[in-house]
């Protein structure tokens, strides 16, 4: 149940992030705005334009059709999560379609 997502959910709003949220934007490969937050406030600017950078690169941000682990209904996007590790901690990495976001466990 630890990788569950919950299909209905969309990109958090505002009132979700910390007012002190470090926020970096840039351009898809489509010229869409897109972004990554720091929500922890812990990691080094210079990471996380490396981290945009790369989503950016491998065309990560826009909508995509997923299947939930293989099924056969397809939800356009659905959010996803992973991980990203910087130094010796490690974070939840939620990429929705125009923004990844970047949380603690």
């Amino acid at each position: 149940m630890e990788n569950y997502i919950d299909p209905d959910a969309r990109c958090p709003g505002p009132e979700s992030l910390r007012p002190d949220a470090v926020i970096i934007e840039g351009r898809t490969h489509t010229g869409r705005t897109c972004r990554i937050v720091d929500n922890t406030c812990s990691v080094a600017r210079e990471d996380l334009i490396e981290v945009l950078e790369g989503l950016i690169a491998e065309r990560r941000f826009g909508t995509a059709a997923l299947s939930a682990h293989g099924g056969h209904t397809l939800a356009i996007g659905q959010p996803t999560a992973t991980h990203i590790q910087f130094g010796d901690t490690l974070y939840r990495l939620l990429l929705y379609p125009y923004e990844a976001r970047i949380e603690r466990f």
